[in-house]
């Protein structure tokens, strides 16, 4: 069905007073991200207010709701006196007898619903503020103004990232894309101002000062932008350290790519698990829906809780579905239950008769059912649609013969009745392989997918720097990728990320500083491998907090997609001594990348009304 594996060929500011945090080197969701932002809370906020025996009531606002879920549970704030948790924008019941704890971003909307609780009435007995970033000097006058009695602590703990998984963070903002690429954009400056200040609380929460590298393209200017605005931003933040020392850079590097980079990965159909579960099946808010054999409509999570999950969301759907029925057959086996196909209701049979077994179960189910799911939809569609994809996509069969027509390959997709998304993500793979098409062919084609009034989900690429229209004798240097030949892959799945290539290059110090310039001062004698620099290093106080090995931190403008995600682990996994984080605005499935792109060409709604009050 997938083919067979085979070896195919492949073409802010600082607020001064830092406590200094060593981070050891991990590379499992237990010591990810998402613990060293927890550990983080724990020591700032958690720390301070521990010291009292009086439980406490914490208040957040709509990001730090979604930070602290991301990495902790309600148990985990039980167990440190925190007994109730608040929404910062509720009418909430006074209760004098309380410390309250606030958690919040330092905006406007924030810090005036902060005052509120404190005037003309206080509804706690006082407040310990903790900002997720440096806080305007406008806020805080206000805030002392109104409210000085009441604060016992004021702090900026410097973590407005959010830690998606154990090697993933975005910066929680959507809506970035369209800042930062729609024509009509009024806050470009601003949205790239803010993802650096981003990028630099990151820094600041894994103890890093890296050296900043950008893909130099002379159709993609924001990433260079980036990289002098994060660069800067970065210099200043570090400008002293505890010891009144300026800060030396560390062993990391932190790479500046734009969508742009490579459009072929976000659009393809993936076969791996999580990617193609976000891409086929309705997963909202990490949320999987499905109803179980009695009709009951039941919902699971899919994150790094779920051990499963983080032992299958990278391997490719045919192990998937090879493996769990395996792997409920153990557990049937262990407990002298008859052998058989192993089906959802066979599973729901199961568990009544071992309740004790009832949670393995139940996690299995789920990603039986899951996987089942891809499936019928792998059937019905994808597998057609797949080999014209890898074709396309590579530039050659799965024999390694080079596609000399790439039209040949893409009319079967055109004539045959697949959804109009799945027609578009063809074409445009199509012409990302033929580096843009002429405007009487481009025409041509959306005729055939019957787009003449959405033309824009093609041509708005343009923006991100893709060569859309070209005239016949535009020639383009197709960028170079490294040999995979000798690695084994299914034929089904044989295009690589290009951000792999980049992210392996990296940690073997081959990026070309050409393509690849630093930004400022590079770290001396950086290399994945974790070679102790030639610089003088700020010394940790014991051996044990010394951390070990390298950092490679990627950012990508624009969002990113599963499959580069899944490459950081990958890229982990083989160096072991370099751990290799990637990040975004946030993440991406392919439907909401060519929504993305089709809102590229609407205008803001502020010049609409500023056009109606004119015709007035």
């Amino acid at each position: 069905m997938f083919g067979c594996m085979r070896r195919t060929e492949q073409p802010g500011r600082g607020t001064g007073g830092r406590k200094k945090r060593k981070v050891k080197m991990a590379t499992g969701p237990e010591n990810g991200l998402k613990r060293i932002v927890w550990k983080r809370i724990k020591e700032t906020i958690i720390e301070d207010c521990r010291k009292s025996e009086v439980w406490k009531i914490l208040i957040l606002d709509h990001f730090t709701t979604r930070l602290l879920s991301s990495c902790c549970k309600m148990s985990d704030l039980m167990s440190e006196k925190i007994t109730i948790v608040e929404d910062l924008y509720k009418i909430r019941e006074p209760v004098l007898e309380m410390k309250a704890i606030y958690f919040m971003t330092p905006t406007a909307q924030s810090v005036d619903a902060f005052i509120a609780d404190f005037k003309p009435k206080p509804k706690y007995k006082s407040a310990y503020v903790y900002f997720t970033d440096y806080c305007p000097d406008d806020l805080f006058h206000n805030m002392k103004l109104y409210c000085a009695k009441y604060i016992r602590i004021c702090k900026e703990i410097n973590m407005s990232f959010m830690p998606h998984e154990s090697q993933v963070f975005t910066c929680d903002n959507p809506r970035a894309f369209q800042s930062i690429y729609s024509p009509n954009s009024q806050d470009r400056k601003k949205t790239l101002e803010t993802l650096a200040d981003q990028l630099v609380t990151l820094c600041a929460t894994l103890d890093e000062y890296p050296g900043v590298r950008y893909k130099k393209d002379a159709n993609m200017e924001y990433a260079k932008t980036l990289a002098e605005l994060l660069d800067n931003k970065l210099s200043r933040y570090y400008e002293m350290d505890d010891s009144n020392k300026k800060k030396e850079k560390t062993q990391a590097q932190l790479l500046i790519v734009e969508r742009g980079f490579d459009p072929v990965s976000p659009i393809l159909h993936e076969l791996t698990y999580q990617a193609m579960a976000y891409d086929l099946i309705d997963i909202q808010n990490a949320t999987y829906k499905y109803k179980s054999k009695d009709g009951s409509e039941k919902q699971a999570l899919l994150n790094e809780d779920d051990m499963l999950w983080v032992k299958l969301r990278h391997k490719h759907i045919a192990e998937v579905s090879e493996q769990i029925p395996k792997m409920v057959k153990e557990i049937s086996a262990s407990k002298k239950q008859p052998d058989g196909k192993i089906t959802i209701s066979n599973l729901a049979q199961m568990m009544k008769k071992m309740p004790s077994f009832r949670k393995q179960l139940t996690q299995k189910t789920v990603h039986l059912q899951l996987a089942e799911d891809c499936m019928v939809h792998f059937s019905n569609n994808v597998e057609k649609l797949c080999k014209a994809e890898q074709d396309l996509a590579v530039g050659s069969d799965v024999d390694g013969m080079k596609v000399k027509d790439p039209m040949r390959t893409l009319l079967p997709v055109l004539l045959y009745p697949y959804s109009t998304y799945d027609k578009i993500r063809a074409v445009l793979l199509y012409i990302f392989s033929v580096h843009g098409t002429t405007d009487e062919n481009l025409n041509k084609l959306i005729q055939h997918v019957k787009i003449e009034d959405e033309r824009e989900v093609i041509l708005n690429w343009k923006e991100l720097g893709v060569p859309i229209i070209t005239s016949p004798s535009f020639f383009s240097r197709k960028p170079t990728r490294r040999d995979r030949s000798q690695e084994e892959t299914y034929n089904l799945s044989r295009w690589t990320p290009a951000i792999k290539d980049v992210m392996e290059d990296a940690v073997e110090n081959k990026l070309d500083p050409r393509e690849w310039p630093y930004q400022s001062e590079s770290p001396t004698a950086w290399n994945g491998s974790g070679a102790v620099s030639a610089r003088q290093k700020h010394k940790s106080s014991t051996q044990d907090e010394r951390r070990t090995g390298s950092r490679l931190i990627i950012f990508v403008i624009g969002g990113i997609s599963y499959s580069e995600m899944r490459c950081a682990y990958e890229v982990t996994q083989t160096v072991k001594s370099c751990q290799v984080i990637i990040g975004s605005s946030h993440i991406l499935t392919p439907s909401s990348l060519l929504d993305h792109i089709k809102a590229l060409s609407k205008r803001p709604m502020e010049t609409f009304t500023i056009e109606e009050n004119s015709d007035d």
